[in-house]
């Protein structure tokens, strides 16, 4: 038993390792923009120039965490609009261990 439980292991390893390395070499093809979808991203790119643009040595400690914080919001928010599934390893590990104890 010990041993399948092992080779399970490994084969699990080289797997995922396979994976990665094989996704690293895929280049990912653009996915066209709806209109709206362009707006809201220019809405975006334009936000970050006038962040970045800002005179920052004179603002409080809370407001330029306010601006890291929005930045953050921004970025999630243009990522979100490109769309995509992302997975973690974590993820990924716990999905197989719960389709192992399913099957």
């Amino acid at each position: 038993m010990k041993k399948l439980i092992y080779s399970f292991a490994l084969i699990l390893t080289m797997a995922i390792s396979a994976n990665n390395v094989s996704a690293a070499d895929k280049v990912k093809d653009k996915v066209e923009l709806t209109a709206e979808q362009k707006v809201k991203l220019e809405r975006i790119t334009n936000r970050v120039e006038e962040i970045r643009h800002m005179d920052r040595s004179n603002m409080t400690r809370a407001e330029k965490k306010e601006l890291r914080k929005e930045l953050r919001e921004l970025k999630a928010e243009a990522n979100a609009t490109g769309g995509g599934v992302y997975l973690s390893v974590g993820a990924i590990i716990i999905i197989i261990l719960v389709l192992i104890l399913i099957l």
